[in-house]
Parts: C-alpha cells; structure tokens; sequence
C-alpha cells in the first residue's frame, strides 16, 4: 500500500472557529479510517499580531517549525502552503479569498462563502482562471450522517422527496450576550444576522436532499418567498428568517416539491439543549427521515416508513479516543473525550481533491454554492437587509 500524501496548510485568522478546525485538522486520519492522506499545519496568519499567530500554533498544538505571520498577505505569499482555510467573519471572505487566489493558493473558505452572489462569482471566475481549488466549508455535507441520508432518499426508500422541513436556530438572549452590538451574530459591518451565520445551515439541508440528489442535469433553482425580523439592537441584522422554496421538477421524478428553511438567533430549534425533536424532516410518499441533534452537527437520524418500520441511528463523531486526554469543541460547548468536532472530513475532501488534480468540492459544487447565496440574496432583497457597501463591493482590494 502507498504511503498516505501530505497536505500542507495555511489558516488564515486565528479565532474560535480556527482553533476547532486546526485541532480536528491535526487528528489522526487513520481513527476515522482516512489511509491516503495526512493533514499537516505549516504556517498561520493573524491580522492583528504576528505574536497572536505563534499563540495560536502553540494552543493548536502545531509543530514548532510551523511559520506564525502577522499579516494575511505573508501567508498567501508562503511558497510552502498547499492550501489555505480561511476563518474570519464571512463579511471578509471575498477580500480574503481573492487574496489567495490571486497568489496562486488553493482555498477551503468558510461559509457563508461571500456576502451576496455576485462576490462568489468572481471568486469561482478566479479560480477557474487560475486553475485552483475552491470550495466552501460547510463542514456537514461531508459526514458520514449526511452521506448516509443522501443514499437513502437516491435509493428510493421513501420515495421522491416532496416536502424537507429544517431549522436552525439558537436561544442567544442578543441583547445580554452582544450588549455593544460588535459580535459578528448581530454587527451589520460583519454581515452579521442569522440568515447568513446560521440559515446557511437550514438551506444546506434542502439542498443536500433536494438539489443535489437530483440527476445533475435535472437540477433546477427554487423560486423563494421569505419573511424577515430585523434585529432591533442594531437594525441591519436579521434575527429571524423563514424561507419557502419551490423547486421545480419533472413528473417523473416527483413533480414540484417544496422547503421550509427557518433560522432564528431568539428562539432554539429544541428548548433546553434536548435532541428529542428533529431538527430536519425529510418528506416522501413512503415516509420520512428524521435528523436529530443541531443542524450543524446532527447526531442521529430516525427512519420512519408507511409500513411500520423505524430504523434509527446514532452518528458519534470519531477522533483520539477516551483515554487520551483530548478534547474539542466550539465555543463554550465541548464534545466528549476524544470525539472530534467534525471538521476533519471536509478537509480530507479538500485534501483529496488537491491531491487528484479537481477543483471543487464533491458534495457541493460551485455552481451549487453560487445557487444557494442567490437564494440568500433574494432573501435579504424581500427583507430589506443591506449591508455596508464596503462588504457588499466586488471591488477588489477594498480596505475592510
């Protein structure tokens, strides 16, 4: 058997959301059964402080030859970098991401992809020009849960999806949790809001079940009917929104079908933290599959058909193991000893593409990333959200 290829990367930002990739990213691919690929961290970058970049190596547990930056630019420029992940706010992911690209580095970009549309379009133009490697993090299609329902409904089980129902949502209390307004969940000038933080996760799910298990040729955009509730704390952030979608589709393989993505920052998707309500339901004529657990990162699924029969299963995140002291999480919260946070298969298939020469993602394509932000710029457009124009520009570079 060859030897597994290493992957060298780059991690642009070095906040919550980097710490938890960078410390799945370091686990062993070999625990979740990963043989032809290795992760390896080269090099960091903090827009704030090269010191910042090396604390965040140290408590990533990085090697000690990893490069530690103090400007975005240093990192792009590294010529040991294989490809860079990208972790600030998504209101600086087109200014971030061009910045790769135009110094020639493959990108794994964290979602929401861009601001609005129109940004991802000349990033996908980019890429293409350049012959590079893009695709955006949205960590959940690649699990092995996600996987496992996508095969489900491909496989006839509960025939052709006519109705997916799935929320996101999450209790914050905003005005006690982000009193000063400047969190990234309610600050206008981050693209702040639940639509693009938290309803990205909601549409991933339609889409996964929805688009991209329809014959590719088949695959038709929804048409969208929305309703938003502005953020009073500080007007330009939405706090909830609900979404209809109608995805056209021939007779033959179902007919029309119709979504429901729901998102809110002040009330949860199941009060109290309990993972006894489905965050996502899937709808055919012979049944349903029930998805348990944040919609994020879903725990267990339920098989529900018309003849009586319910077959459920538990999806416990791999990693170290109990017993070896490891721990990873994100934000306050903090999974079991040893379990990873999840993080680790999308970058396993960026690796992997890297290494056989695609340019997009498996699960998710970039036409299909692009058709998603168009939806969520519909959206903002039937809720009157519009953001600073300096986030909004395609213009770049743009000081931000």
């Amino acid at each position: 058997m060859s030897s597994p290829k290493t992957i060298r990367w780059g991690i642009l930002a070095t906040g919550g959301i980097a710490i938890t990739f960078t410390k799945d990213l370091l686990v062993d691919p070999t625990t979740r059964g990963v043989k032809h690929v290795k992760h390896a961290v080269v090099a960091a970058a903090s827009s704030s402080s090269k010191a910042r970049a090396e604390q965040f190596l140290k408590d990533t547990g990085c090697p000690t030859d990893a490069k530690a930056y103090g400007s975005y630019e240093e990192l792009a420029k590294d010529p040991n970098v294989d490809i860079i992940y990208i972790a600030t706010p998504h209101s600086h992911h087109y200014q971030n991401a061009m910045l790769c690209l135009e110094a020639g580095k493959n990108v794994l970009c964290e979602k929401a992809f861009t601001v609005n549309a129109p940004q991802l379009k000349l990033l996908v133009d980019k890429a293409r020009e350049k012959k590079l490697f893009l695709m955006e993090a949205v960590w959940t299609r690649y699990f092995p849960l996600s996987i496992y329902v996508r095969e489900l409904i491909t496989s006839g089980r509960i025939g052709p999806v006519a109705r997916v129902l799935a929320d996101n949502s999450v209790a914050l209390n905003p005005e006690e949790s982000f009193k000063d307004g400047k969190n990234r969940m309610v600050n206008p000038d981050l693209a702040g809001g639940a639509l693009l933080d938290l309803g990205i996760y909601s549409l991933t799910w339609v889409f996964q079940t929805l688009y991209l298990t329809q014959p590719e040729d088949a695959r038709t955009p929804p048409t969208v009917l929305a309703a938003m509730k502005k953020y009073a704390g500080t007007k330009d952030a939405d706090e909830h929104a609900t979404i209809i979608l109608t995805f056209p589709r021939s007779e033959e393989l179902g007919g029309v079908a119709h979504a429901v993505a729901t998102t809110s920052l002040r009330v949860a998707s199941a009060p109290g933290g309990t993972q006894d309500l489905p965050t996502t339901r899937i709808q055919g004529p012979k049944g349903e599959i029930q998805v348990y657990g944040p919609s994020f990162r879903p725990t267990s699924t339920k098989l529900v058909l018309g003849d009586g029969t319910v077959e459920e299963k538990q999806w416990p995140q791999p990693g170290p193991g109990k017993g070896s002291g490891w721990y990873n999480g994100f934000g306050s919260g903090k999974q079991p000893e040893g379990e990873g946070q999840g993080m680790f298969w999308e970058a396993d298939e960026a690796a992997t593409a890297v290494l056989e020469g695609r340019k997009e993602g498996k699960y998710e394509s970039l036409a299909e990333s692009i058709v998603i932000m168009e939806v969520m710029d519909e959206v903002r457009k039937q809720g009157g959200l519009v953001y600073p124009e300096k986030i909004e520009t395609t213009k770049y570079p743009t000081q931000l």
